[in-house]
């Protein structure tokens, strides 16, 4: 008989963006006149850069011509982009990254989530906490937890966001062999500095360990003293694999484009301790599981790193962020702590009551979708996250209908 992947089943009954959806649904068809405002799941509302656009059809116009029609590209990527990611994205900034070390995909959520195949399943994963989901379900799926107790997978480790370590988690106090890292964080919107790092760095190195490293809102950050990359640390190439996104730079959502980058110094080790290149394994991963973005898309991608497309997505970018600025000065001046907001689309705030009763308030009684901590771990009970992307106009009207509510 057909047999299920019985992992599957410690999974939590259902997906913190599926609950979101439903209660909101619920109370649409409660309410069918209410126009909701949601400022939940980080979803873009602008279109996308004028630049993007032009290249866009351009590609398309190529694919209706016999003469410069393309089909299956190369499932790491055109090289016209790839040499442009390494050049803009990494080189211009001081990091040593070639374009041979990038796999241009269709999301870093696929990516993220995909990378733990590669690794045995008895390693000892490592996992900040409040945490983007997909990191915890996917090694859930691959068998390397227990069930769930209390909130949390036996046999992961879970690195503690709080308000005393300002949502920075601290080392962890034992060996692990992968850890999960995002910066600028999802879901608090917190910015390690380099420093900090550095630490991070420093641990994998001592251990053998390997870091993937979420850069999906690395754009966000306007600190220059801010790292966009992990590999502006010294012994970055060595021990991280860095995923980035186009869908919040430049508006990417529903278009797909990404991309990861994985150094050839990165070694994952067999049984018996001898080193394997990392690259080497995501390649064949990669090239048989994945068939390429489609040519279009990566046109259009190609055109981000433009002199119009790089005005046009700063001008994006700012737009969230003045966004982002009005939400947390709304909720302090309302007397809530935040975090992020800053070098970040999204603001993290204390709610001073349980998670999810916090969000059906603002539902109910304010008709704005957020998100409620407790979804992102059990470090996230009694916080709500905001999301910036949306219209200013929204934003201005989210907030003073949450100001009268509250």
């Amino acid at each position: 008989m057909i047999r299920i992947n019985e992992n599957y089943l410690k999974l939590q009954a259902s997906y913190l963006f599926s609950d979101i959806a439903k209660r909101v649904a619920a109370h649409q068809q409660a309410h069918p006149d209410e126009k909701l405002i949601k400022l939940g799941i980080g979803d873009v509302t602008r279109a996308l850069p004028d630049a993007c656009i032009g290249a866009l059809h351009k590609a398309v116009d190529e694919m209706a011509s016999d003469d410069s029609f393309r089909g299956y590209g190369p499932e790491q990527g055109y090289d016209f982009l790839r040499e442009v990611i390494a050049r803009e994205d990494f080189q211009t900034r001081g990091c040593h990254i070639e374009a041979e070390e990038i796999f241009v995909s269709d999301g870093a959520k696929c990516d993220s989530g995909n990378f733990q195949e590669i690794f045995s399943t008895d390693i000892t994963v490592a996992i900040p906490d409040p945490v983007y989901p997909v990191y915890v379900d996917t090694n859930v799926m691959a068998g390397r937890t227990g069930e769930s107790a209390d909130g949390r997978y036996q046999g992961l480790v879970y690195l503690e966001g709080t308000r005393e370590n300002g949502f920075i988690p601290d080392l962890p106090r034992q060996p692990v062999d992968l850890i999960y890292l995002c910066f600028p964080n999802n879901p608090t919107g917190a910015m390690a500095t380099k420093e900090q790092l550095k630490q991070w760095v420093d641990f994998a190195r001592d251990n053998k360990a390997l870091i993937l490293y979420d850069a999906a809102y690395e754009a966000f950050v306007q600190d220059p003293g801010l790292p966009r990359s992990i590999y502006e640390i010294e012994g970055g190439r060595e021990v991280a694999i860095e995923f980035r996104s186009f869908s919040k730079t430049a508006g990417f959502t529903g278009t797909r484009c990404a991309y990861t980058v994985v150094p050839r110094e990165c070694m994952a080790y067999t049984g018996s301790g001898e080193a394997t290149a990392v690259h080497a394994l995501w390649n064949r991963r990669h090239t048989t599981k994945f068939n390429s973005v489609s040519y279009p898309v990566q046109r259009a991608a190609e055109a981000v790193y433009s002199p119009e497309g790089k005005t046009q997505v700063r001008e994006l970018i700012a737009y969230y962020l003045n966004n982002a600025r009005y939400i947390r000065e709304q909720m302090e001046a309302l007397g809530y702590e935040c975090i992020g907001g800053r070098n970040s689309p999204y603001i993290w705030i204390d709610g001073k009551s349980d998670s999810w009763e916090f969000f059906d308030l603002l539902l109910t009684k304010a008709g704005v979708v957020c998100t409620p901590g407790a979804g992102f771990g059990k470090c996230g009970e009694g916080y709500i996250r905001i999301s910036a992307f949306n219209s200013l106009e929204n934003v201005e009207e989210a907030m003073s209908r949450i100001s009268r509510s509250l």
